[in-house]
């Protein structure tokens, strides 16, 4: 297909914006992939400049990879499912954002990812990876759960999970609960010899830096640490309790998503694991099919 083919049809964007990184995907109208992208963070909490920059970066990768001028962007139909528009103020915003795209059509991550792992069809999907959340879509109703950010909420989450480590050893350390095997897992991760060294290590660590440690409970788990088994049913009853609030709408299916999830899942409920289903696309795929439909119902109310 040629350049001025392409530039002659519809072409659809979509942006996945995370806390550290953005992720674009380039589509005809007929679901043709042409070119993707991958920049910095596209969360506006991390500061407009930067997410807007990202978001900018990677299409133009996207466009490059493609074989496309750069003139091209201001003829794309953009979706994006951005981390924190879910909030009014940011996304209003990005809703003011001087753009150089043919239109912009915003909602939150979790709901792109949702589309994406359904193929645009209703359902739920749970997120458990350093943060955890929830959204379930059924018949034009979205329900959220979750998402309000460590250390306030996300429990469940790799971030949690870490937290539980450190927390315990440090009272095992103090002798105020029996030993746990996870002081030792600890020590390989973080070299120590006392409580104070242990909190001065982590005394400006990131949720990041948290949920690197959250493999340290299942493994410690695995090997029959009563400590820990208690840490990770805890964690598994807040993703269990996320996906029984979604389930009151009835969604059809449930993705899991997020690289604690496969942990997780042996311990949640048989009513919640009989609706896991593998995810079908990843959320920029779910960005286009959004900017799509949030096109089309454009065209169909006279908005443009």
């Amino acid at each position: 297909m040629t350049t001025e083919v392409l530039t002659q049809q519809p072409l659809y964007l979509g942006v996945d914006g995370g806390g550290s990184k953005c992720r674009v995907v380039l589509m005809t109208a007929d679901n043709k992939l042409l070119g993707e992208g991958l920049s910095g963070p596209g969360n506006p909490l991390r500061g407009m400049q930067l997410a807007t920059a990202s978001i900018l970066d990677a299409t133009a990768q996207a466009l490059t990879s493609a074989g496309l001028p750069q003139s091209t962007m201001s003829q794309l139909i953009v979706g994006a499912g951005l981390a924190g528009v879910n909030l009014p103020e940011y996304y209003q915003l990005f809703s003011a954002w001087q753009h150089p795209f043919a239109s912009l059509h915003l909602t939150s991550d979790l709901h792109i990812a949702c589309i994406g792992a359904h193929n645009g069809q209703d359902g739920a999907v749970l997120i458990c990876g350093t943060g955890s959340c929830g959204l379930a879509a059924v018949k034009g109703q979205l329900l959220e759960v979750g998402g309000h950010g460590f250390p306030y909420g996300d429990n469940g989450s790799g971030a949690w999970f870490g937290l539980q480590v450190l927390q315990q050893v440090l009272r095992s350390l103090d002798k105020l609960i029996e030993p746990t095997i996870l002081t030792e897992l600890l020590q390989t991760e973080v070299p120590f010899s006392n409580t104070l060294q242990l909190v001065s290590h982590f005394m400006n660590a990131s949720p990041t830096d948290y949920a690197g440690l959250a493999p340290l409970v299942f493994l410690a788990a695995e090997q029959g640490d009563s400590v820990a088994r208690q840490i990770v049913e805890q964690g598994a009853g807040h993703i269990n309790a996320i996906a029984e609030r979604l389930m009151t709408i009835q969604p059809a299916a449930l993705c899991l998503i997020g690289g604690l999830a496969y942990k997780v899942e042996p311990y949640l409920t048989s009513a919640v694991r009989q609706l896991v289903v593998p995810a079908s696309q990843p959320p920029e795929y779910g960005a286009v099919w959004f900017a799509r439909q949030a096109a089309a119902n454009r065209i169909a109310t006279g908005t443009i």
